[in-house]
């Protein structure tokens, strides 16, 4: 989890929206393991640890289904601690029916699920980072068979009761339209490094070493449209800068490329060329 503390960059925060406040609110917390910070009637802030929000939801008065083919998130993804965890949440999910994906990447096992809103969820437990092969500063991964049975043995012993507390938002993984000013953008700008390239179609970027903290596809096409502002989907996800001399540094690099930052009562937006926002935060 050293990868998710400055002075790296890293995920804080990942604010959907849902077509049913309520019903996303059961599955969130029966089904994921979440805890309530904050509700109003329309948003809720959900958290592991019951102080630091790592998803919020929230349902706008005039809200569509998902729509489909269109940039935005492809999957928000949960970092559990260790593997037991990972052990007792599949196991969780197999007892409740969910329909699931499972693959071991190498540098880490996941799981794979969508929420009442097809909205794309990751929960996953990393290997440690010395077992980690690195290629031409490339990290090897791969898409293999989950050991599943393995990985719940890991886990027995004790029950499952939610999310441990020190869970994070490990990474976001993201439809874009194009790579190469998408990479220019995320490289130059925010200063993250590619660490895997999967043929044009997918790279993934980082700092500081770890496997991704962001992924970027165009498999909903090349030139993929933005979706509608009340469409089911992302709203914003917020990047953790160091401290405000990085902030600062970053909005120069984006003004000075011409990109759209919004800066309204200490809040900092942004976003990227398909048109994902990006909240711009401090550790």
């Amino acid at each position: 989890m050293e990868f998710h503390r400055p002075p790296h960059t890293f995920i804080g925060q990942v604010d959907i929206k849902v077509s049913n406040l309520e019903r996303s609110l059961l599955f969130y917390q029966n089904i994921i393991g979440f805890k309530v910070l904050e509700q109003s009637e329309n948003k809720a802030l959900l958290t592991a640890d019951g102080k630091t929000a790592l998803l919020s939801i929230e349902q706008p008065e005039d809200i569509i289904p998902k729509e489909p083919r269109t940039t935005g998130l492809y999957h928000f993804a949960i970092l559990l601690p260790t593997r037991a965890d990972l052990g007792r949440i599949l196991l969780h999910f197999i007892q409740n029916d969910i329909p699931l994906g499972a693959s071991d990447h190498l540098v880490s096992e996941a799981l794979y699920l969508n929420d009442p809103d097809g909205n794309g969820i990751e929960v996953y437990a990393d290997r440690d980072s010395s077992t980690w092969e690195w290629q031409n500063n490339e990290v090897t991964m791969t898409t293999e068979t989950l050991d599943g049975q393995s990985v719940i043995e890991e886990g027995r012993g004790e029950a499952w009761t939610g999310l441990p507390t020190n869970t994070l938002m490990g990474h976001i993984h993201l439809h874009v339209s194009e790579l190469s000013r998408t990479e220019e953008f995320y490289t130059k700008a925010l200063g993250f490094d590619v660490v895997t390239r999967y043929g044009g179609q997918a790279l993934f970027i980082s700092t500081g070493g770890y496997h991704h903290h962001i992924g970027l596809n165009t498999w909903n096409g090349i030139g993929a449209p933005a979706p509608s502002e009340n469409s089911v989907g992302l709203k914003w996800f917020s990047l953790v800068l160091p401290n405000e001399e990085a902030r600062k540094t970053t909005i120069d690099k984006l003004k000075s490329m011409g990109v759209w930052v919004q800066e309204d009562g200490g809040e900092i937006l942004t976003k990227d060329p398909s048109g994902n926002k990006i909240k711009l935060v401090i550790a």
